[in-house]
This record gives C-alpha cells, structure tokens and sequence, in this order.
C-alpha cells in the first residue's frame, strides 16, 4: 500500500539516520516538498545522545521523561507542526518511511500531534 499526499492533504514523510532525524510535508501530485524539518535547524548546544534534557519535557500520552535523540525527535515534529500550521495544514497522512513505530519516529509523531496536526 503506498501512502501519498494531496495539495490539501500533505504526507508528513520521516526520514532518520544513525545520528539524525528530518521529517517532510510532501504534495506528491505535484512532487514538491511543502515544509520541512530536522534536528539540524534546532538550535541545540550539543546533539549528542548522553546529553540530558530536562525532566519537564514530557510528552502528553505517555508522561515519560524524554533523553537524547527521543527528546530531539519530538521537538522535531512539534517543529514540523508549526510549519504545517503556518501553511494551514491542519491534517497529514504520516509516512513512517518503513521505520518501526517506535522510539524516535513515535516521538516525531506525538511531537507533531501536540503540536496540533492530525493523522
């Protein structure tokens, strides 16, 4: 089953790499990327996986403290969310990109769903 997006329906696209996570609203009948994301534009002091994030930062769902790359992911889709938002797009299709649902693509999906789009 392939998944794509509309001009009014975006496919929220994740990609992640041993050290990084990027996610993309993509229009694919028209084969442009709308808005995107990654850890790279956050302004973060350092990126790696021992550094400690604060305990507040919790996600909604599950109430957990979130640490290293999970805690990266999620402010990444909260990222994502405010683009979306901006370009008045409140509902995405998610596209996992064949990665499993959890840790870090979990954490992008409940960052963007805080944020305030739909799946």
């Amino acid at each position: 089953m392939k998944i794509s997006g509309t001009s009014k329906v975006p496919r929220l696209c994740v990609f992640k790499s041993a050290k990084h996570i990027y996610a993309q609203l993509i229009d694919d009948e028209k084969s442009r990327t709308l808005a995107a994301a990654g850890d790279l534009k956050l302004n973060l002091k350092t990126r790696s996986p021992s550094s400690k994030v604060s305990k507040e930062e919790k996600t909604e769902e599950t109430k957990k403290p979130l640490r290293g790359k999970v805690a990266v992911a999620f402010k990444v889709g909260k990222l994502i969310a405010k683009k979306a938002l901006e370009k008045k797009f409140g509902k995405v299709v998610f596209d996992r990109g064949g990665y499993r649902y959890l840790g870090r693509v979990r954490a992008l999906a409940e960052g963007a769903r805080e944020g305030g789009l739909k799946f």
